[in-house]
């Protein structure tokens, strides 16, 4: 029970959190530690990890109480809660907004200290943390002069902060530009059939109901959800020809409109299965310098972390690229990998190499080899000279 207690600990562990973080950071400038507390870098450590799952949680509760407020009986109850609660996260959102201005510059990207913030400010992630504080400072400047309750709506897009914490939108977004070409067609398909199918139902129901089908602009509307089989039950043909066509639409539409979702699908695993093979791929680079870096590893962790890889996924991974590189004896490595070996580094793949050539020695083929090292048009000395003592080694 006393484990257990010291596990969900949860102010023990902020506070060795923030030990580790100031230590790491001692020498760092203000807008340095600042951009550690909000990205994941080599010195951030847990307490970065602590406040992104602060703000998941701001986010969540904002909006299941924006979404409360709106029952008028909870909102009679817990009018005075929800405010509060509406104050303190607008205060979170406000402080990481003004904080990712702030230390926006360590990206190379923003490096400019004033026209690298207000490219910053322009770009997608930081319009949608804009946009989650703006309704409510709009509403406290000029919320008694006009009725702005529908900036409601608006506080929602505070679940668009959540795209920052995962991958799944940025996976969804390449799968898309990977087969726009296909969508492309797929909608053009669908857009042509609406037409087609609104121009039938326009010719054969006008006359029996005009003010049902009284254009083709408005039976488009009848046209969608006849096609996508949703089928209200508010708008429906009444004449046999119009009946009947209905009855062959709705099964072309069955197929037309489940192209883009099998797309779509397909995609989004395909562009998963390319990631995964991208952070094996980076991995194996890595692991082919020699030992990973601080730097390497923590990049590493990122981005597993953004392909919501599972831990037994990663040693799986892993175990897989140390047994490929243990095969291959180091081979792929260039000059410039090798480089930034050290010594200990260096004579561990020097080991691997002579445990090899031992090897050779000593298998099935040595004989052969022996028999065309003995040429000595086509060998060098020192390659013989090798050879010799790699079978004397072996003999011993």
């Amino acid at each position: 029970m006393r484990k257990f207690l010291r596990k969900i600990n949860v102010v023990a562990a902020l506070a060795s959190a923030i030990r580790l973080f100031l230590r790491r950071n001692r020498d760092r400038s203000l807008r340095q530690k600042v951009f550690a507390l909000l990205h994941p870098t080599a010195s951030s450590g847990p307490l970065h990890r602590y406040i992104d799952s602060l703000i998941i949680l701001c986010v969540l509760v904002s909006v299941v109480s924006i979404v409360l407020e709106t029952v008028p009986e909870m909102h009679a109850l817990f009018g005075a809660q929800f405010h509060a609660l509406e104050l303190f996260t607008v205060t979170v959102f406000t402080l990481e907004y003004v904080g990712r201005v702030y230390g926006c510059c360590e990206l190379p990207r923003y490096a400019d200290p004033l026209r690298g913030r207000l490219r910053y400010m322009t770009s997608i992630p930081a319009l949608i943390d804009l946009v989650a504080i703006l309704p409510f400072f709009i509403g406290l400047l000029i919320g008694h002069l006009f009725d702005l309750r529908f900036f409601r709506v608006f506080r929602l897009s505070r679940l668009l902060k959540l795209s920052r914490y995962t991958g799944t939108l940025n996976t969804l977004f390449k799968a898309v530009q990977r087969e726009q070409r296909v969508l492309f067609a797929s909608a053009f398909m669908m857009v042509l059939l609406v037409i087609l199918t609104a121009s039938l139902g326009y010719e054969l129901e006008h006359a029996a109901q005009p003010d049902k089908f009284e254009s083709i602009p408005a039976s488009m509307y009848w046209a969608v959800i006849t096609l996508a089989s949703v089928g209200y039950g508010d708008i429906s043909p009444v004449t046999p020809l119009g009946r009947a066509m209905t009855a062959v639409i709705s099964l072309l539409g069955i197929g037309i409109f489940a192209i883009p979702a099998g797309l779509m699908a397909s995609a989004f695993t395909d562009q998963l299965r390319i990631d995964r093979e991208t952070f094996e791929n980076e991995f194996r680079e890595a692991l082919a310098k020699g030992a990973i870096s601080l730097a390497d590893q923590h990049a590493l962790s990122a981005e597993a972390e953004r392909l919501h890889l599972s831990k037994q996924d990663v040693d799986r991974i892993m175990y897989k690229v140390k047994q490929e590189l243990r095969q291959h004896g180091g081979e792929g490595l260039n000059a410039e990998a090798m480089a930034q070996l050290d010594p200990d580094q260096l004579l561990e793949r020097y080991r691997q190499q002579v445990s090899q050539l031992r090897a050779l020695a000593l298998g099935e083929n040595a004989a052969r080899l022996q028999s065309a090292l003995n040429d000595v048009d086509n060998t060098t000395r020192s390659e013989r000279q090798v050879w010799q003592a790699l079978r004397g080694g072996a003999a011993d």
